[in-house]
């Protein structure tokens, strides 16, 4: 029979039931398996404010606090926010992860390509609603 992915869309292999989460977003129900997670590390403070943290502090070195915050997605939400985005039957079969990209949308330690140009895969004009 033909299905559309191999793991029917989630990791759960052997097991009979997994617990649900609730997405970050909209609070919807999704088996903990099947959410698109993300680990958030950020700064409390914002970086404009770290130099002028840095110059008025006492101390030389002070490690500044780091919030850590692992989000759950629904499918939905996770499409909506361009985290992840549907694929062709071909393109599914790639189980590699994708190219982390640096700073600027550069692929890291490269150049990446002309300015201005479209990452491989990206497809249609600019934003905006279709057809205006």
């Amino acid at each position: 029979q033909w299905y559309q992915r191999r793991n029917h869309g989630r990791s759960k292999k052997g097991r009979g039931h997994v617990k649900f989460v609730r997405c970050s977003n909209c609070a919807r129900c999704c088996p903990k398996d099947k959410a698109v997670k993300k680990f958030i590390i950020k700064n409390i403070v914002e970086a404009a404010a770290i130099r002028d943290m840095s110059e008025a502090s006492v101390y030389q070195t002070y490690a500044l606090p780091k919030i850590y915050l692992k989000s759950h997605f629904c499918i939905s939400c996770a499409i909506h926010s361009k985290q992840v985005r549907n694929r062709s039957h071909k393109e599914r079969r790639n189980r590699a992860p994708p190219a982390r990209r640096g700073f600027g949308g550069q692929p890291r330690g490269g150049a990446g390509g002309p300015p201005g140009a479209r990452p491989p895969g990206m497809v249609g004009g600019g934003g905006g609603m279709p057809g205006r």
